[in-house]
């Protein structure tokens, strides 16, 4: 295959900040948009149909998650091994890890679908106890949202390729463009057309579509030398496991996100209700204009990352991952500050509610998110270690947050709380803090001691 580091180059060469800002900015303002579709989503449904059709959606929430989840699985391990390989100039395996990672984006959603659309009764009613007007919403929206899941996998797993190809903004336009149709169509469907969640859930199809219909337009494009060929969409099955074992720590962190959120619901349903499940719904979906900054900001530094460390440029790789860490500090800091001092603004957006549903509304913004300026370097440990192919210490610093504390601390602290004669619904919210704070601990340890290896190489290579 004829060369394709013409845009690439640069990784290796320009400086750090430079670079780090070229590739986070529009990844951020991408990710921004998508938050804001999020938001306004839910406010028209908050405002315009019923402050529980947002419990609904935050109810399948968890399930949209493990297709998400997929998306990362392959796309971020297809595209940690793409930067690599880029970066070790090894050009001719590029297009086949982009194959590849095509047919398993079709592939393993296809499957989570077909699971998701037979158990989708038993998953809402058994295990997330919804019923009423709550099991209506999350069951409308999640059957329809179902139908065009493939392409809400496909979009944002190949997205990635676009990014480490050397043209960040146009990935950016990308997912602009999914957003800004969604934030267009909207009230056309839930409104004008009169289909409430049903018109939200379609228009989120429509979207995913349409972006997908983008990227693949951008690789049959002249800004590209890349290509998706047939002949690399058979499944190599050594490439594959690769691709997986890279891509298994964000795949497993979202999987648990998931589970942690079926919990989470369920848990919040059975001590505070169908108020206690709107006001945290409500809660995430502000701080997703938070966090989706924070993951742009780390999907711009993992091809520096990963480039970098291919052609042993380790000094080059430690700059990024400090920067992008006082990045995100900043973001996280923000998001602390407005929640604290903002959460009853934050919380009238969604719902005219001025009564029970809002002081739990501002109470759980404020505990949620009281660890947050501490919590970059867990949020950005994992991303280092996936963008360095080293999924193992990705994979642990995943669970450690998911699995070994927030899983064991939703279930025990309800229970603590309310022996105490408190609230058992706040041990729920609790359980975020005290997760934040233990794992962003381990996560500071893993990429001190990684980056005193990386030391010992250096000096090993030039003969110290």
């Amino acid at each position: 295959m004829a060369e394709t580091g013409l845009a690439t180059d640069r990784i290796g060469k320009d400086p750090i900040g430079k670079l780090l800002i070229s590739f986070s900015v529009p990844a951020i303002i991408g990710m921004l948009v998508n938050a804001l579709y999020n938001i306004v989503d839910r406010i028209y449904l908050g405002q315009g149909v019923d402050p529980l059709a947002i419990a609904g959606i935050g109810l399948v929430m968890p399930v949209m998650m493990i297709v998400m989840a997929v998306s990362m699985l392959v796309g971020i391990g297809a595209n940690s091994l793409f930067s690599i390989r880029m970066g070790e100039r090894r050009h001719d395996e590029v297009e086949k890890i982009m194959g590849n990672a095509f047919t398993l984006l079709f592939l393993i959603p296809a499957v989570c679908i077909i699971i998701a659309m037979i158990f989708m009764e038993p998953i809402l009613r058994d295990i997330m106890k919804a019923e009423g007007k709550v099991y209506e919403y999350a069951s409308t929206y999640l059957r329809i949202t179902l139908y065009g899941a493939i392409f809400g996998a496909m979009s944002p797993g190949l997205t990635h390729f676009i990014r480490s190809d050397g043209h960040p903004k146009t990935s950016m336009l990308v997912q602009i463009a999914g957003a800004v149709l969604n934030i267009i169509l909207d009230p056309i469907f839930i409104f004008v057309l009169d289909l409430g969640v049903a018109g939200a859930a379609w228009v989120t199809v429509i979207s995913q579509f349409v972006s997908f219909l983008l990227v693949m337009g951008y690789f049959n494009s002249k800004w590209t030398r890349l290509r998706f060929r047939v002949k690399n969409m058979k499944l190599d099955l050594k490439l594959a496991g690769a691709i997986v074992a890279i891509g298994f720590a964000p795949f497993i962190m979202q999987f648990a996100m998931s589970l942690v959120g079926m919990l989470q619901n369920a848990t919040i349903i059975k001590y505070g209700g169908d108020e206690a499940l709107t006001a945290m719904t409500i809660f995430f979906t502000v701080m997703s204009i938070v966090i989706m900054p924070l993951m742009g900001i780390g999907q711009g530094a993992q091809p520096i990352i990963g480039y970098n460390y291919g052609a042993k440029q380790y000094d080059r790789v430690k700059k990024c991952f400090k920067l992008a860490l006082l990045a995100l500090t900043g973001f996280l800091t923000i998001g602390f500050l407005v929640t604290q001092f903002a959460a009853g603004f934050c919380f009238s957006l969604f719902s005219k509610d001025t009564g029970s549903l809002r002081e739990l509304g501002i109470v759980t913004m404020r505990i949620c998110t009281s660890m947050f300026p501490f919590v970059a370097v867990q949020l950005l440990g994992g991303q280092f270690f996936q963008a360095i192919g080293k999924p193992v210490q990705a994979a642990v610093l995943g669970l450690s947050r998911q699995i070994i504390f927030l899983i064991p601390a939703i279930l025990f602290f309800p229970v603590l709380f309310e022996t105490f004669g408190i609230r058992p619904v706040f041990g729920v919210y609790w359980a975020f803090p005290f997760s934040d704070l233990c794992s962003s601990v381990i996560s500071a340890v893993f990429v001190i001691r990684e980056f005193r290896k990386l030391d010992k190489i250096k000096a090993a290579i030039i003969g110290i």
